[in-house]
């Protein structure tokens, strides 16, 4: 095994990683924010891109991209933190475990990132809302002083349990995933670490969590994106999803994979990147290279 193999990742590697890829891929979860907040199904992704372009020009695929950036660098960094320093300290062997531990890394995530997520949807779906209408954050950080201020500190956690459990699937579906067929493919025999064997497992790995997490997903996003008042509970939610019918639910499937696959191969390859460049050799290991 080499230096490269033996490195293992440090704590916030995952974050960095996962905001590098969201500067990448921000324009496709624009367009999935607002495909998921239309009423009706009347535009899909490249008709929606087309309209945001025409009518509020190019930068504004970019719009909310500082609340992207602070949803990563709350969200991701923690539960890969978690993820990474429990993998490193009890060395799961079981697929089983694995998932155990994604799916609480995945939670406390989900909840420390939830006004970061809030802000993120309310600023991409600003532009589609009438002038009157916008809020009009000027970054992310505005944007959460400014729901404080005006709706109290609860609001910042709106759609909390959603968030959480969608970030539990979608912790499973991509970390343990990806280090299940990671494994999988080493140990075949026909794959070594590199740049190869990440792709295709962070491929899969993002195709798993989309669709483990897309119903949960528009849910979230309605909850975030409502008004104070306009539903009164989850379950209201659901109910008004559901009357779009069965596919309501998966309502921006399309550009959530396109989006979510690049975000995930990306995030996976910068991170294999830095694991290999910078991270660092756990103790066992340099004392059995000694010995």
């Amino acid at each position: 095994m080499s230096e490269k193999e033996k490195r293992v990742a440090r704590w916030y590697f995952g974050g960095l990683s996962s905001a590098f890829a969201a500067c990448c891929t921000h324009p496709l979860d624009l367009l999935k924010v607002h495909l998921q907040t239309q009423q009706e199904a009347k535009l899909n992704l490249v008709q929606m891109a087309k309209n945001v372009v025409k009518n509020q020009g190019f930068l504004a695929l970019y719009n909310g991209l500082s609340a992207s950036l602070l949803r990563q660098l709350t969200y991701s960094t923690t539960r890969f933190g978690i993820y990474e320093v429990v993998k490193q300290k009890y060395h799961p062997d079981s697929f089983a475990s694995k998932v155990a531990l994604a799916a609480g890394a995945g939670a406390c995530g989900g909840f420390v990132g939830t006004p970061g997520d809030m802000v993120n949807v309310r600023m991409q779906n600003d532009i589609k809302l009438p002038k009157d209408k916008r809020r009009n954050y000027k970054h992310a950080l505005d944007g959460l002083i400014r729901v404080y201020q005006e709706e109290g500190i609860s609001r910042l956690f709106s759609g909390a349990s959603t968030a959480t459990s969608r970030a539990v699937f979608m912790t499973i579906g991509q970390l343990s995933f990806y280090d299940q067929i990671k494994l999988l493919m080493l140990n075949s025999g026909y794959f070594s670490d590199n740049l190869t064997t990440h792709f295709l497992s962070s491929l899969s790995a993002g195709a798993i969590a989309t669709s483990l997490t897309q119903p949960l997903d528009v849910v979230k996003t309605r909850a975030m994106n409502a008004k104070p008042g306009e539903f009164g509970s989850l379950a209201a939610i659901i109910i008004h999803t559901a009357k779009l019918g069965p596919m309501g639910f998966f309502k921006g499937y399309v550009p959530a994979f396109v989006r979510l696959a690049p975000q995930t191969i990306l995030t996976f390859v910068f991170l294999e990147q830095m694991r290999q460049h910078f991270g660092f050799i756990p103790q066992t290991a340099e004392k059995k290279s000694k010995s």
